[in-house]
């Protein structure tokens, strides 16, 4: 309830409003406005002081109830619903008393409060809003129409009425008509920074509400946004409302400018400070600026040192720039402040796995067992770790544990990525069979998956199996990324299978040329096709080349060299 005042000081005023009102009489008579009509013109008499002596008498019977030590609302409201009817005249009780019974959803009653409100002469914009409120409460849609055009002319400056009938029309499905509601708005001359805030939001509604009209009144938000910056507001609060507006209808660098202006006046207030190096952080992360994102994210680390969420992005970024180092050491951080940060320990296990430091990524993983009951995500990330450190066997259980899990639980994780990890932890423990299996798994969920299309078919050719579908499988991933290099090896070696080193001469060299870094089997293959082609020289030094890069027993062999011991 909205009404809890000091009991005492609320008699003393009931007392001396009652005095008052005994001093004066009524200033006229009228008829009552007959129901489900909108009154705009004096309807009933000034109530006598006996009404308005009820009316207090009433409204202090509704502190009393509310002031007990086990308070009941609803007899309250009661109290100040007879106190409102008693004394209509008294626009902010009536304001309060209807508010809270549409709250309570109580509208006929609010609607009877407001009516008798509404009629008296000088009833302004704001309780005719309220009624508009009342009547769209019980689907009277013309009333509230009529009761919000009434609120606009007696309040133009009052954002209520345009509030309420804009919401009338979109209910309506006429975003036009709300539009020039809101345009009617926007021409008012005198309004404040608030005023316009507000406007500004209700086109952003318009523009959620109707994606047809969302161009037209996000230019037009932005524009009455432009028009509360230009009054200069010196209140923080509003300043800080009018940035994240900005923000909201997409103008970042505005938005940006607003935040750095109020973290200079605001080197006092820590938290504040927080919230805007956070909205900066959002605002940069989503313009990809990854140094002024961790700029705002390493003053939040200094005012405060503990912040685990602030660590988590730095981690974040640093991982999407590569900065492995940095974003292990970030993740561990964000870990150590808060051990029940789930995806912390993934990112942390992903990062370590990265760097080659799969045994790392492995103890992380467990750590996150020990928190954490058994999903997807844990399960996937162990047979990854696994397969990195080629225990294919592992990694095969736990690529198992994280498909029935997600089968359980949530079957969209089962997608082509998934199935291309199974299918490829298979082919590496040499189970050729079971790896097709997946990789056709994968490719009936994608069907241009490039990955899959290559691996399938690298390893049909490897083995010297289904050649011919192999081939095609490798031109469509070709056709997909034509200037990748393992997918060109792919191709030089089925072809090289199927006797055309000659053709497969063409694609083994653009392979070596575009490998970044140089790869020791591209340049194994491509010693194999000069061999084929008869040209020694060429083979032996492209045999040579891959030597340097990988000393193999195979290619020492084929150059004519002992076996490393």
């Amino acid at each position: 309830m909205v009404f809890r005042f000091s009991f005492l000081v609320l008699i003393a005023a009931a007392c001396s409003a009652w005095l008052a009102a005994c001093k004066s009489l009524p200033a006229g008579h009228g008829p009552q406005p007959a129901k489900g009509s909108v009154a705009t013109t004096p309807g009933e008499a000034e109530p006598s002081p006996e009404k308005i002596a009820q009316a207090h008498a009433h409204f202090a019977a509704g502190v009393i109830s509310e002031s007990k030590e086990d308070p009941d609302p609803q007899a309250a409201l009661r109290e100040y619903y007879a106190a409102a009817l008693d004394d209509p005249d008294d626009e902010s009780l009536n304001l309060r008393v209807s508010e809270s019974l549409l709250q309570s959803k109580q509208p006929e009653k609010a609607l009877e409060v407001l009516e008798r409100a509404a009629a008296r002469p000088h009833a302004t914009g704001l309780i005719f809003a309220r009624l508009g409120t009342a009547y769209a409460e019980l689907g009277k849609t013309n009333l509230a129409i009529q009761a919000n055009r009434t609120a606009l002319t007696k309040s133009p400056g009052s954002l209520a009425g345009y509030q309420n009938l804009c919401l009338n029309y979109l209910h309506t499905k006429q975003p036009q008509e709300a539009l020039k509601v809101l345009d009617v708005a926007a021409r008012q001359p005198d309004v404040d920074a608030e005023f316009l805030l507000g406007l500004a939001k209700l086109y952003g509604n318009v523009a959620l509400e109707m994606p047809a009209q969302s161009a037209e009144a996000k230019a037009k938000a932005l524009a009455v946004l432009n028009r509360a910056e230009q009054l200069s507001p010196d209140n923080p609060s509003l300043r800080l409302r009018l940035a994240e507006a900005f923000s909201q209808q997409g103008d970042s660098a505005k938005a940006a400018h607003l935040y750095l202006e109020l973290l200079k006046k605001l080197p006092e207030v820590p938290f504040l400070r927080e919230q805007i190096h956070a909205k900066l952080t959002d605002i940069y992360l989503r313009s990809q600026d990854h140094k002024a994102a961790l700029e705002q994210l390493q003053a939040i680390i200094r005012d405060d040192p503990a912040n685990p969420q602030a660590y988590y992005y730095l981690g974040s970024i640093c991982f999407e720039d590569k900065k492995l180092p940095e974003a292990v050491d970030y993740f561990s951080k964000t870990v150590l402040l808060s051990p029940e940060f789930e995806q912390a320990y993934y990112d942390l296990a992903l990062a370590q796995m990265d760097m080659d430091k799969t045994s790392e990524a492995l103890a992380t993983l467990d750590k996150a067992r020990d928190h954490f009951r058994q999903n997807f995500v844990l399960e996937y990330l162990t047979g990854m770790a696994f397969g990195r450190q080629k225990a294919y066997t592992e990694a095969l259980q736990h690529y198992t544990a994280a498909e029935v899990v997600a089968q359980a639980t949530d079957p969209k994780r089962l997608n082509e990525g998934f199935y291309f990890q199974f299918g490829a932890a298979c082919e590496r423990k040499g189970d050729y069979s079971q790896a097709e299996t997946y990789f056709q798994k994968s490719l009936q969920l994608d069907p241009n998956f490039a990955e899959a299309l290559n691996y399938l078919g690298y390893m049909w050719a490897e083995h010297g199996m289904k050649l011919d579908q192999a081939r095609q499988l490798i031109e469509k991933a070709l056709k997909v990324e034509p200037k990748n290099a393992a997918y060109l090896d792919s191709m030089a070696w089925v072809l090289f299978k199927t006797n055309q080193p000659k053709d497969a001469l063409p694609f083994a060299l653009e392979a070596a040329e575009l490998s970044q870094p140089a790869d020791a089997t591209v340049y194994d293959h491509l010693g194999d096709i000069y061999s084929a082609l008869h040209q020694p020289e060429q083979a032996r030094e492209a045999w040579r080349k891959s030597l340097a890069l990988d000393a193999t027993d195979e290619v020492r062999k084929k150059l004519g060299l002992g076996l490393v011991k």
